[in-house]
């Protein structure tokens, strides 16, 4: 499925995905420039393209997440990035929810009134 001509930049942007295989390719556009490409507040313009691949590897042990980063108004060339995360068998436990946001720094979330769409 292509993306809108011209989607909204909006918070979370405008993300198709398909299967390649076993892997899960979502493609993001369109988003704003409220959030920030990392934790040490990296900003980007509104012509950030983001593309991961989502692979479960060794044997559903591990989920390796691949990313391409594409913003020719922020960054001179394009990047790629490598993430894994392993499987690990434990309850889940209670998140601190947006509303009272605690982590690493104070992002201050809105909370929209209405939807953006």
């Amino acid at each position: 499925m292509p993306h809108s001509v011209n989607p909204k930049p909006s918070w979370y942007g405008e993300s198709v995905g398909h299967y390649e295989d076993d892997t899960l390719v979502v493609d993001t556009i369109g988003l704003n420039t409220n959030t920030f490409v990392d934790n040490y507040r990296t900003p980007h313009s509104e012509k950030l393209h983001v593309v991961e691949r989502w692979k479960m590897t060794d044997d559903g042990k591990m989920l390796e997440v691949t990313f391409r980063v594409e913003d020719p108004d922020t960054f001179y060339e394009p990047w790629s990035a490598m993430r894994r995360y392993r499987r690990v068998q434990q309850p889940m436990h209670e998140e601190v929810c947006a509303e009272n946001n605690q982590h690493l720094f104070d992002y201050h979330i809105p909370i929209a009134n209405k939807p953006d769409f």
